[in-house]
């Protein structure tokens, strides 16, 4: 599934410490490291979670509870025995995003010994938080799949559930409210009825063709809504769900090589309507339909109707902390400020991780939540690229960054029935792809008023953007840019949505590719990969498994893609094929081969 950051940039304001998100390159924040010394060293144990709860057993129970001392400085792990070359560690963790978190709670909860290393200061990766002023902003977007009750596409709920967490979630009713060309504005309502209604008002020439589109999504999101979700790439499973699901796993077998774009064509002429399915599209992979795998669609377009969209109460910045508490409360450790800087490889073989202070740590598995970029340009020096990533890197680039603006205004500048989410494209079609032609809105303070001071509402908008917008520019420069930017940004949304939207700011902060890059360590402030031309669906998108022994992949550029939901799946994936690696979960050797093989044949007919 390959998801936009703006549905995964979401992506912790259960601490009473102001944590800050810096909005600039290295010259911008020389003073923001010191400010975060007690966290980092886990002096926050008697933090209570106002807003969810952690408990060691794994019963449904919703209790506040205080939380234990749930991290650890790299000194401190190298005291508790993890000094030199040995096996201490199951696997290591590189990263505390949410794909990386999800992996490292599934491995201990199985019983594995985990170490997450964070080079930042606080879990979650582009799912973290920061505060200022009163305010607690999320570093993405407050568009939460994946926290309902029911099915097995729950993955963020099941995730917390395995490490004896819950959050408190609201429910929000409107997915998102296009604004689009030709006054094309279509609210996506929580009730799937109510959706079609709505969008067919527009086009009711194409009432057929919209339906068909749409149930030809609901066949695949029910095909695998109905299966157990594990490893692709662990053959006992695979064929396990196969025989139990054979006409589920036909389905998905059927429109994996399939695109979005291609099926919506065959049912709708509209060339506007096309257009609409295009933004639908570019929601979930910063590209049109054309590129959009239908998987990928199907599962965003029906999970919206049918698990909804939930916002935790307190900031999407609680599931990373949470997982990160319940990892630890499971025997296994989390440090922060820990930066690896390379992966040791010894007789072809993945076997630790060397930080940039010289230490290392040795483990019988290594994971990387990094960026398969980062993975096998940064991490891995002086080994030769596989095969398989110069495959991956044939058929994927890297996706744009995002500007972000984060804005805090005066409450009564915005309608009393504004929706959270809003999608904007004024006037020409042309320009949905393009760098700052589209804007996203999210708008949590509509969900969850305690984000931000009383009277106050919370801002937070994004439009792609590139790295290469924002090089060779001096100081002066590159801030003169960034409110230049803005300031268009602003007028735009003061045209179209709340007039007056200038004078109620009450604080600003702007974010570049440049803060995304050396915040969430992301080549280029990338948020995954996009087809370089026409995908066969999700073929080319490599699993978790790489062409290095021990050595594992997870998050947004591996299968199934961007996405706190998509992410949580790769992790949910990568921990089953590590256990059954390392021995907790059964496996079959030759059939393994045998799989792996098929698998990468697979991808190279991408």
């Amino acid at each position: 599934m390959i998801t936009s950051p703006f549905l995964s940039l979401c992506r912790h304001s259960f601490s009473h410490t102001s944590h800050h998100f810096p909005t600039g390159d290295a010259s911008q924040s020389s003073n923001f490291l010191p400010k975060f010394q007690s966290f980092a060293s886990g002096n926050h144990a008697g933090s209570e979670f106002p807003y969810g709860s952690c408990s060691n057993s794994l019963r449904r129970k919703r209790v506040s509870v205080v939380c234990s001392k749930s991290t650890l400085t790299v000194e401190e792990v190298a005291e508790r025995g993890v000094k030199g070359k040995g096996e201490e560690f199951d696997a290591i963790v590189i990263g505390s995003g949410i794909g990386g978190l999800v992996a490292g709670t599934q491995l201990a909860v199985k019983g594995a010994r985990v170490l997450v290393l964070e080079k930042y200061v606080i879990p979650g990766g582009s799912s973290g938080f920061y505060q200022r002023d009163g305010y607690t902003f999320d570093v993405g977007s407050s568009v939460m799949f994946g926290f309902s009750d029911k099915g097995n596409l729950n993955l963020i709920t099941q995730a917390l559930e395995a490490v004896g967490c819950q959050m408190q979630v609201v429910p929000d009713p409107t997915t998102v409210h296009f604004h689009l060309p030709n006054n094309l504005s279509v609210r996506v309502h929580k009730e799937y009825d109510k959706f079609i209604d709505e969008l067919t008002s527009y086009f009711p020439h194409e009432k057929e063709g919209i339906l068909k589109f749409y149930s030809e999504c609901w066949k695949i999101f029910n095909a695998l809504n109905s299966l157990e979700l594990k490893s692709l790439e662990e053959p006992l499973y695979l064929f396990g769900q196969f025989f139990q699901k054979p006409l589920e796993c036909l389905t998905l077998a059927y429109y994996l090589p399939q695109n979005a774009g291609a099926i919506a064509r065959k049912y709708i002429q509209d060339p506007n309507l096309l257009s609409f399915i295009d933004a639908e599209c570019f929601i979930v992979s910063t590209v049109n339909a054309i590129q959009t795998p239908m998987i990928n669609a199907s599962m965003v377009l029906c999970d919206r109707h049918f698990g909804g969209i939930n916002y935790p109460l307190g900031g999407v910045g609680g599931i990373a902390k949470s997982l990160a508490k319940g990892l630890v409360d499971q025997g296994s450790e989390i440090v922060y400020k820990a930066n690896v800087t390379g992966i040791i490889i010894e007789q072809g073989k993945a076997v630790g991780v060397r930080l940039a202070d010289g230490r290392e740590f040795f483990a019988k598995t290594i994971i990387s939540n990094a960026t398969r970029w980062d993975t096998f340009g940064k991490l891995l020096k002086g080994v030769p690229l596989p095969k398989e990533e110069e495959n991956f890197q044939k058929v994927y680039v890297k996706a744009p960054s995002f500007l972000s603006i984060h804005m805090g205004v005066k409450a009564e500048i915005l309608p009393p029935d504004t929706d959270c989410h809003h999608f904007v494209l004024e006037s020409n079609w042309s320009k949905l792809e393009d760098s700052y032609g589209s804007i996203f809105l999210s708008i949590p303070t509509v969900l969850d008023s305690s984000l931000a001071p009383e009277g106050r509402h919370i801002l937070h908008i994004f439009t792609t953007s590139s790295m290469e917008d924002w090089e060779g520019l001096s100081r002066v420069e590159y801030e003169a840019k960034k409110q230049l930017v803005a300031d268009e940004i602003i007028s735009r949304l003061e045209n179209k949505l709340f007039p007056g939207l200038r004078s109620s700011i009450d604080f600003i902060e702007v974010g570049t590719p440049k803060t995304h890059r050396r915040y969430l360590a992301r080549d280029k402030g990338t948020y995954g990969p996009m087809p370089r031309g026409t995908p066969k669906g999700l073929l080319g998108m490599p699993f978790n498994t790489t062409g290095i022994d021990g050595l594992y992949c997870v998050g947004d550029s591996c299968f199934p893609g961007q996405g706190v939901i998509a992410v949580a799946f790769s992790g949910v994936m990568c921990a089953h094929r590590v256990a059954a690696d390392i021995g907790l979960e059964k496996k079959s050797p030759v059939l393994d081969s045998m799989l792996l093989r098929l698998l990468g044949w697979i991808r190279t007919m991408a």
